[in-house]
């Protein structure tokens, strides 16, 4: 099943290219690279200088999709481990309401 907008929270995050759109914590904003490793509460991004680790609940992140159609997440909505968020039932009308302006979640 290819990953589109729709079941992204459902799929493996690990192999997409990433973008930390706003932060509310530490200086995570701006950081970009591929996703390597996902545990519950933190993403590994190879930024290709290093390696970064990003707590999810911290920020709003744009995900680059295989299609190439780019869609932004905010983190909290993936804290769980990958296994978990298979069962885990989400409300869409809650997801676009988030602790980011909405003016975040678009381009």
């Amino acid at each position: 099943m290819p990953i589109t907008p729709r079941n992204l929270l459902r799929h493996e995050l690990i192999g997409l290219e990433c973008r930390v759109v706003k932060s509310l914590g530490p200086p995570y904003e701006g950081l970009e690279g591929v996703i390597v490793d996902e545990t519950r509460n933190t993403l590994v991004l190879d930024t290709g200088s290093g390696e970064k680790v990003i707590v999810k609940d911290q920020v709003l992140l744009e995900l680059k999709l295989p299609t190439g159609e780019r869609v932004r997440v905010d983190g909290a909505l993936l804290v769980g481990r990958p296994e978990e968020r298979l069962t885990k039932r989400f409300r869409y009308a809650e997801t676009v309401r988030g602790r980011f302006d909405p003016e975040d979640y678009l381009d």
